[in-house]
């Protein structure tokens, strides 16, 4: 019998030195598919997939880029979702974090495979030429994965600082962990406001703009200028957004859709937590496949899991040890893992 499976989209940053040759280690057999990809990258003079995937050696000036990164996390995450067993897993629904919701487009079957790139490498671009502010991150939570008024506070008043001093605005909801943007006015006070935690955080975030915020309006009116309603098309498995809203198959308005992508999306927060709430609540799924490339999406995944006590989990150490013993949380960017999933 089939297990059924929430399959789980990653966002920025999950392409670092460790993942550099991931389409050639995991994804030999998907030729087709990476050569779509170079093939539209060429046509918008963009160095190709494959070949930044084989680079000698990892350059996050180059591999962290927006024009570079989009495409390649979504060359890598696609790829995984294809290699998924499907005699093995029954996926029930599709969602991502920030990136990964267009990722949770192309995988539901929103937007074909030629359109999905279009989107993916256009909206890099915009965000490489006109994204601004920037992104730090500070935990909501304590070291045992539990919930901290104390951070809650501290968070609460950082944003309230950032906004007298500048602009501040809580960016996305990534379980444990609170990503706040603004500008450089806005980001320096809350840096300033914020007690250190866990010795590393307040962490600014390199290479990232004010993603999810109001400041990026003028990224949401270009998305609209450049892409129209009819690259949109009813998705074949259930979507659930950065807000938990879920679009089903037989349900789904595509003008709805195209406003939500390109408006909402863009400018408003990110509630990641809320999708991974709803995916759980709503589709009970047996297992949660984390697509690759990294990992990094695993922690908040589970502190989200420890906020709603799911399978009785009330703490990092319950999460380690049921992971151990039978992961309920599957990544597929970890080769102790990507085995339970291919």
């Amino acid at each position: 019998m089939k297990k059924s499976a929430v399959v789980i989209f990653p966002g920025r940053g999950t392409y670092g030195k460790d993942e550099l040759g991931y389409l050639t280690r995991h994804h030999a057999d998907k030729a087709a598919f990476i050569k779509g990809v170079d093939d539209w990258r060429a046509s918008q003079n963009r160095e190709p997939v494959s070949a930044l995937d084989n680079a000698k050696a990892y350059s996050a000036a180059k591999h962290a880029s927006s024009i570079n990164a989009s495409a390649l996390i979504y060359s890598c995450a696609l790829a995984d979702f294809a290699a998924i067993n499907r005699d093995e897993f029954d996926i029930v629904a599709v969602c991502g974090n920030s990136l990964g919701w267009y990722l949770t487009l192309a995988g539901a079957g929103a937007v074909n495979s030629a359109n999905a790139i279009r989107l993916v490498d256009t909206m890099g671009s915009l965000m490489e030429s006109q994204g601004k502010g920037g992104q730090l991150i500070y935990p909501f939570v304590g070291e045992d994965w539990r919930e901290s008024k104390a951070n809650l506070k501290a968070i609460s008043d950082a944003v309230h600082a950032g906004r007298t001093e500048g602009e501040a605005y809580l960016s996305i909801r990534l379980g444990g962990m609170a990503v706040l943007a603004g500008d450089e006015a806005g980001m320096a006070a809350m840096e300033r406001v914020l007690p250190k935690a866990e010795e590393r955080y307040p962490f600014r975030l390199a290479r990232h703009a004010a993603f999810h915020t109001p400041m990026l309006a003028h990224v949401s009116d270009a998305a609209f200028n450049t892409m129209s309603a009819d690259l949109f098309e009813a998705p074949a498995l259930p979507m659930i957004d950065g807000r938990g809203a879920i679009w089903s198959p037989h349900s789904t308005d595509l003008d709805a859709l195209y406003d939500y992508t390109f408006g909402h999306q863009i400018v408003e927060t990110y509630d990641f937590s809320k999708s991974i709430e709803i995916a759980i609540k709503e589709f009970a799924p047996d297992k949660l496949i984390l697509a690759g490339p990294g990992a990094t999406l695993g922690a908040p995944i589970a502190q989200e899991l420890i906020r709603w006590n799911w399978m009785g989990l009330s703490s990092k150490t319950d999460f380690s040890a049921m992971q151990k013993k039978d992961p309920f949380l599957i990544a597929m960017g970890r080769e102790d893992q990507r085995a339970l999933a291919v």
